[in-house]
């Protein structure tokens, strides 16, 4: 199956795009089109916790010759830390992954009304003000709470929104329901997935040898290495890992449209490794162009 994928899709691939189904400010297929602009051929649309805009970003890629890896960035917690696994061309039917997302976006949308109550005790910020900023369908979270916030002249960008007021620390801060890592793995590979640690050698540091080991065991098929965010001694030793275990390394460029400064292509993904992920999945089909 990996000979006659790569026969089929072409490279640049990047597999870490966010539409504003979740915290990225274009639509599905905008999030393609933008890909496609920065010479992208394979990519995949990892919303978090939903699988929404599948359908959408899959008709846009194969518009414009491209091929179209669904895929989701599903929220997992370690103690005090936020895990987040990229899951690749699983069911989204399954019975699991249906229950854990939907148990997330419910807490999503508690914690951000709770955020927003507290909030508007000390700015003029109301309820109304921060479904505003929300695409229909998505679940609000704290991007478009920043979002609301920077509209209102209270803060200067989603940036400073997440340094100050939004930040962990922070009085208006509230806790988001997440799995441990090893489930959030085992619920994607479960399904016919290929799940991916994101970022995983970021400024927080590595998670410890003893759950890596544990998420291995579930299912876990490697670690985005390419991404802005990761830094050396980390990088390193997570490379010497998936070396010796035969890790599937991605890169990617975790673009959220003006959210973020990141760029469609500026970490990608070799034809090899796509290869791999297609030939391990189960859940569901890529879409060739």
């Amino acid at each position: 199956m990996a000979a006659n994928a790569r026969g089929r899709f072409h490279a640049p691939a990047d597999l870490h795009l966010h539409s504003d189904h979740s915290d990225g400010t274009e639509p599905p297929a905008q999030v393609m089109a933008s890909a496609h602009a920065h010479g992208i051929r394979t990519a995949a649309l990892t919303d978090h916790d939903t699988t929404s805009g599948w359908a959408e970003a899959a008709e846009a890629a194969a518009s414009l010759d491209m091929t179209f890896l669904p895929g989701m960035e599903l929220s997992a917690r370690h103690e005090w830390r936020s895990v987040h696994v990229l899951g690749y061309l699983f069911d989204p039917d399954d019975e699991a992954v249906r229950a854990l997302t939907t148990r997330i976006r419910e807490s999503r949308l508690t914690r951000a009304r709770e955020m927003a109550a507290r909030l508007s005790r000390h700015h003029d910020l109301t309820w109304e003000d921060i479904v505003g900023q929300t695409a229909v369908g998505a679940t609000v979270g704290r991007p478009h709470i920043a979002d609301a916030l920077v509209a209102k002249g209270i803060v200067r960008n989603r940036e400073d929104a997440f340094a100050t007021v939004l930040h962990p620390g922070s009085e208006y801060y509230v806790a988001l329901y997440a799995p441990d890592p090893v489930t959030a793995v085992a619920t994607i590979a479960e399904a016919g997935g290929v799940p991916i640690i994101a970022h995983p050698a970021g400024r927080a540091g590595l998670l410890p040898s003893r759950l890596l080991s544990r998420m291995l065991d579930a299912g876990l098929a490697g670690f985005e290495l390419g991404h802005r965010e990761n830094v050396q001694p980390a990088l390193g030793t997570l490379q010497a890992l998936a070396r010796t275990r035969d890790l599937i390394i991605t890169g990617s460029s975790d673009y959220h449209g003006a959210g973020k400064p990141n760029l469609p292509g500026e970490h990608t993904t070799s034809e090899d490794m796509v290869a791999r992920i297609i030939a391990r999945a189960s859940g569901t089909a890529p879409v060739f162009p």
